[in-house]
C-alpha cells in the first residue's frame, strides 16, 4: 500500500491508495479468518467473496469508516459490484478520497478542495503576469537610457489584468 500526498500552500490533502492485489478472507494458516476494515467496522464475519475486502484492508479502518459515514455500506457495495473487477480499485480509491474530504469539510467536501486549488492557480497566474509586466517595464526603461538590451524570442509582455481577463470575476 502507498500514500501519495500533494502539498499546497492552502493546505495538505492526503489520499490513501490501497494495493488491491493483497489477499483477504483467510488468515494465512491461522484459525481466525482475517476480516477487512468494513467487516470489522460492521462487526460481522468477512466472507471469502467479500466485495469490500480487497479495497478496505484491516490496516486502514479510517478509510472504510469515512466511506461508511458518507456513502453507506450498501451503496459502496452496490457501486463496486456494478463495475468490472479491473475498475473497482479506482472506484474504491475515489470513494475513499471523496469521503475523506467530505468528513474534513462537511459543507464543501472535494468541491472546496478544487475551489481552493483554483484560487491558488489564479493567484499564481496573477503574480506571474505582474512579474512579466515589471520585467517589460525594466526592459523599456533600460532601452530608454541607452543600455543595450538583448531581446529574446518570447511572447510580448502583457498587462496583468489583460493577461487574466480580470473583469471582476476574481
Amino acid at each position: 500500500m502507498s500514500s501519495p500526498s500533494t502539498g499546497t500552500g492552502a493546505g495538505r490533502f492526503d489520499m490513501e491508495v490501497v494495493d488491491h492485489q493483497q489477499g483477504y478472507g483467510s488468515g494465512g494458516g491461522s484459525s481466525n479468518p482475517r476480516r477487512c476494515a468494513a467487516c470489522k467496522y460492521l462487526r460481522r464475519r468477512c466472507a471469502p467473496d467479500c466485495v469490500l475486502a480487497p479495497y478496505f484492508p484491516a490496516s486502514q479502518p479510517r478509510r472504510y469508516a469515512d466511506v461508511h459515514a458518507v456513502f453507506g455500506t450498501s451503496n459502496a457495495t452496490r457501486v463496486l459490484q456494478s463495475l468490472p473487477v479491473q475498475e473497482r480499485g479506482r472506484a474504491a480509491d475515489t470513494m475513499a478520497a471523496e469521503a475523506r474530504w467530505r468528513v474534513q469539510d462537511p459543507v464543501y467536501g472535494c468541491t472546496g478542495v478544487i475551489d481552493r486549488l483554483q484560487q491558488e492557480i489564479r493567484a499564481v497566474q496573477h503574480e506571474l503576469a505582474r512579474t512579466r509586466a515589471q520585467l517589460a517595464a525594466m526592459v523599456v526603461h533600460a532601452g530608454a537610457h541607452g543600455i543595450a538590451v538583448q531581446e529574446e524570442d518570447e511572447a510580448p509582455f502583457m498587462d496583468p489584468d489583460e493577461f487574466l481577463d480580470l473583469d471582476g470575476r476574481l
